[in-house]
């Protein structure tokens, strides 16, 4: 008898693991957010958005091919130390080990810069991060998608270019730019530098220290310029108080233009009135009106499971922002899945291959209900950026209104500068560019 039902024990888990019952395929992602101290508000907007998209995909579509998405959060209070422990907490989680690495953060992508390349994890910044790695060729395990900070620079100045009437009109004009004292905020420098001498203008830089709550100075020495425009390079704290700090000193708000990490509900509804008529880039939009936020609502708040304490906050910029990050990287997953296998999860160095082959077009953006809530985006061996647009939105009071449609950088200023400086890093660290042309 008990080898009867040891046989019959048997059987059944064979049956069980034949039907796929037994062995649920799981999809790790690993998560260093920030919900605490000077940036956390903003954290929870973007890490909100991103898992209930990942919850929305489980509850709607069963996961990915059948392979559900599961996630961890290591909290890295924004520091550039705690995100290199939670890289290292986080790397092997999960059957595959982390499917990838997005830490919100340019100082922490500097930090786990090689990390990621010998870990063999796919660093997806998107929007944010080191600009030259922009060029696969010579970083392929890293991807600033969708547009990098010398694009988005260049794109803030075309916009200028179109507020005057033309770019020769930017001759003779004086631009301040108010930046965040940190790799974040000095990553403006060389492009606006080189966009100045091409285009006649001058950039006064001001540094702001981190976290930026302290600002009298700084907008003294701006009254004394009395610049054309300001540039505001901003984050967290730091922009509600340039805000309200230009209100007090008569600055207007409509001759500021603020960096997409200056411009969302958590840096306009702090300053109040201040903000009203100021101006800031984005590459992705606001609103509740799209059926992807849509299905998220449906999906996954209707059934009392959304990760967002204040729903109002659902469809805000930084929210949405984070859906976009759930969107790429669940469309990598699922490329990944089209070469090496569906059903099962995917290692970074697969990952790696999805990113790379994304190309998220504006039928397949229509396909996920996201039409205009993103630009699209096609990413290849020699272009880890892949989109380089972003759209002008201006605060009335209330809400964010779009102003343009979507505004490229000059790429014939920023992919030179691109390719230039990743080959002075190839040269330094003795790397050698891949052959793009082999890997098609």
């Amino acid at each position: 008898m008990k080898l009867k039902r040891t046989a019959l024990i048997g059987t059944t888990i064979a049956g069980l693991l034949a039907s796929g019952y037994a062995l649920a395929q799981e999809q790790f992602i690993g998560l260093p957010s920030y919900r605490v101290g000077p940036f956390g508000s903003n954290g929870a907007s973007l890490y909100g958005g991103w898992i209930d998209y990942m919850s929305m995909i489980n509850a709607r579509d069963g996961g990915v091919n059948g392979v559900k998405l599961t996630w961890e959060e290591c909290e890295t209070e924004y520091n550039n130390a705690r995100g290199v422990e939670c890289y290292e907490r986080l790397k092997s989680k999960g059957s595959t080990g982390n499917t990838t690495f997005q830490p919100l953060s340019t100082g922490i992508t500097y930090s786990v810069l090689e990390k990621v390349a010998q870990d063999k994890i796919p660093m997806v910044t998107i929007g944010y991060g080191r600009t030259d790695a922009a060029d696969g060729r010579v970083f392929p395990w890293v991807f600033p998608m969708i547009s990098t900070y010398w694009t988005q620079a260049s794109a803030i100045v075309n916009y200028l270019g179109q507020k005057e009437g033309g770019m020769d009109k930017l001759k003779g004009k004086k631009i301040g730019l108010l930046y965040h004292d940190s790799a974040y905020g000095k990553e403006s420098h060389a492009i606006l530098d080189k966009l100045a001498a091409k285009h006649g203008f001058t950039v006064e830089k001001i540094a702001v220290a981190n976290p930026g709550n302290e600002q009298q100075a700084q907008w003294l020495q701006i009254r004394q310029m009395k610049p054309d425009y300001v540039i505001l390079w901003g984050w967290g704290v730091m922009n509600a108080t340039a805000l309200r700090t230009a209100q007090k000193t008569g600055y207007s708000r409509d001759k500021i233009v603020g960096v997409w990490w200056s411009g969302s509900e958590e840096d306009t509804i702090p300053a109040g009135d201040a903000a009203k008529g100021y101006t800031a880039a984005g590459f992705n939009v606001a609103g509740t009106n799209y059926p992807i936020v849509q299905d998220i609502q449906k999906h996954v708040y209707a059934k009392g499971a959304g990760n967002m304490a204040e729903k109002d906050r659902v469809g805000s910029v930084l929210y949405n922002r984070g859906v976009v990050h759930g969107i790429i990287t669940v469309e990598a997953i699922r490329k990944a899945q089209e070469k090496f296998g569906k059903g099962k999860p995917m290692t970074g160095e697969q990952m790696r291959w999805g990113f790379e082959n994304l190309n998220i077009d504006n039928a397949r953006l229509s396909q996920l209900g996201a039409a205009g809530f993103m630009p699209d985006l096609k990413i290849t061996c020699a272009d880890h950026e892949g989109a380089g647009k972003v759209k002008f939105q201006q605060w009335d009071g209330t809400k964010w209104k779009v102003v343009t449609d979507w505004i490229s950088g000059d790429q014939t200023v920023v992919r030179p500068m691109i390719e230039e400086s990743a080959a002075a890093y190839a040269k330094e660290k003795g790397i050698t560019p891949r052959d793009c042309a082999k890997e098609m």
